[in-house]
């Protein structure tokens, strides 16, 4: 994940960095140095990921039009 898919995702789930970094469960120091482009250790990049992915997002691998993230759609119940 790139930091900016980090922070995209973030926005568009209308979360703060303390909202992340609770969701996440690491520091919002950590979140914040993973959006300006620091290396993170791969398991604490992967919790923030998989806390945006469980928070709704989806993330699009770069294939020629560039990395980006987007919502997924609400489950529907029967």
């Amino acid at each position: 994940m790139k930091d900016i898919q980090c922070r995209m995702a973030r926005v568009a789930l209308g979360l703060g960095v303390r909202d992340l970094a609770k969701l996440s469960g690491v520091s919002q120091g950590t979140i914040s140095r993973l959006e300006r482009g620091e290396e993170l250790k791969q398991s604490t990049v992967e919790s923030i990921c998989n806390a945006l992915e469980t928070a709704g997002v989806e993330f699009i691998a770069e294939n020629g039009g560039g990395p980006g993230v987007r919502l997924r759609e609400p489950t529907k119940t029967i």
